[in-house]
């Protein structure tokens, strides 16, 4: 019977599924869920095995899953669609989640893995992240967080468009999440000193992207404007 609840809930888009089982949500479910950590709340549903429980997990998190899909994929069908197969793979390897760290780490690194997956699969690549990177030459100059936050935003964006979706993701989980160095290499599978050379490097390739595209062009029209102030 259980075989054949799993089976159709992979016939179904996920959302719609758990919606379902939301909106029978008990009074008890109800009134107590905000209470609850994700910890506590993964424990009662191990438990219970009561499908209230994870549409709980999955108010919580379904809307950062599908910005960080988004952010990663750049289209929105398709970041819906990672979604839905992200949160099958938390569904069936939840009780595989050791809570040694944060539920929302472990949801990060299931939807980070998936995406770099699907972008290695949609550019034929061998890999996108390997060993070498922890054999990578490092870059020697240090790039400060004050100088990426003095870039305009829109330009930030660009840029961001421009260099490799592994290297928007950490400089993502780093500036806009807020993760730890730790964290961030929980999600990418790497040591805390690998992880701070892939952040520099990332930072580098940003600032390298700027300077090379834009800081000219903003530079000529500041010069432009001091002439026609001169002539006026």
């Amino acid at each position: 019977m259980q075989n054949n609840r799993l089976l159709y809930v992979t016939f179904i888009p996920f959302n719609v599924y758990i919606n379902r089982i939301a909106s029978k949500e008990s009074t008890l479910i109800k009134s107590t869920s905000k209470k609850l950590s994700d910890n506590e709340v993964i424990d009662l549903y191990l438990e219970t095995q009561s499908q209230e429980y994870f549409s709980i997990l999955y108010g919580r998190y379904s809307s950062k899953v599908y910005s960080r899909c988004l952010s990663l994929l750049r289209n929105e069908a398709t970041a819906a669609d990672a979604s839905q197969d992200v949160f099958m793979k938390i569904f069936l390897n939840l009780a595989k989640f050791n809570q040694k760290s944060r539920f929302s780490t472990w949801v990060y690194s299931i939807t980070y893995n998936y995406c770099i997956d699907h972008i290695r699969r949609k550019k034929k690549e061998k890999t996108v992240l390997t060993d070498e990177d922890e054999r990578i030459e490092d870059v020697q100059e240090e790039v400060g967080d004050k100088e990426l936050f003095e870039i305009e935003l829109d330009r930030i964006k660009e840029i961001m468009d421009k260099i490799p979706a592994e290297d928007k993701a950490v400089l993502t989980m780093k500036y806009q999440e807020g993760l730890s160095i730790k964290d961030i290499g929980i999600v990418i599978n790497k040591s805390e000193s690998a992880t701070k050379m892939k952040l520099k490097r990332a930072k580098h390739k940003v600032r390298t992207i700027y300077l090379e595209n834009y800081l000219d062009r903003y530079a000529s029209i500041l010069y432009v404007t001091f002439l026609l102030n001169l002539l006026a």
